[in-house]
């Protein structure tokens, strides 16, 4: 499998006439190692975490540096349970990307796409698009325009904060809705 931006999600863009610039980088794995490698403020990254909800497979595109809330997932979509999906869960979904660099482009891979709403302020975007060792710019209108993602509240508040920023991505994590 190439290291880089798959051919596929490169077509895509161009067939759709979107601009993006790519940028090579040394491998990152995580969104904090994404983030020093890019040599950017954390907010200007996104991320692709995948959340199944009521088992429905879903790609929440958050800020980099945060966490996705469960529950507010569960209320905003309408659903009885969400939970982040294990690798194993998704990984057929992108045959074409590395595990773990999955790209926010949920109308090439079949799935619904929402997006925090802290990232449409930003007028570009920075995220993976399939490769750990290469990113993807955009502008962020040339983004809804293309995906149409449900643009509301997906993160902890608190996980703006930079000292909150290193949480790991935890596939044990669920939300069915019922208390603690």
């Amino acid at each position: 499998m190439s290291p880089m931006i798959p051919n596929a999600i490169q077509s895509y863009l161009r067939r759709h006439r979107v601009p993006f610039e790519r940028y090579a980088h040394a491998r990152a794995v995580s969104a904090m190692e994404l983030v020093d490698a890019l040599n950017v403020p954390g907010w200007r990254v996104a991320k692709s975490v995948i959340v199944l909800a009521d088992r429905q497979p879903w790609i929440v595109v958050v800020p980099a540096l945060t966490t996705v809330d469960l529950r507010q997932v569960r209320h905003t979509l309408g659903v009885r349970t969400t939970r982040l999906a294990a690798e194993s869960e998704f990984a057929d979904h992108f045959p074409d990307c590395e595990t773990g660099a999955e790209p926010p482009f949920g109308e090439l891979y079949g799935l619904p796409v929402a997006m925090d709403e802290a990232l449409s302020v930003n007028e570009r975007l920075l995220f993976r698009a399939g490769s750990h060792k290469e990113a993807l710019e955009m502008r962020f209108q040339d983004f809804a325009r293309l995906e149409w993602p449900l643009v509301a509240s997906f993160i902890h508040p608190a996980t703006m904060e930079k000292d909150e920023a290193k949480a790991s991505y935890n596939g044990s994590q669920e939300d069915s809705g019922a208390p603690a």
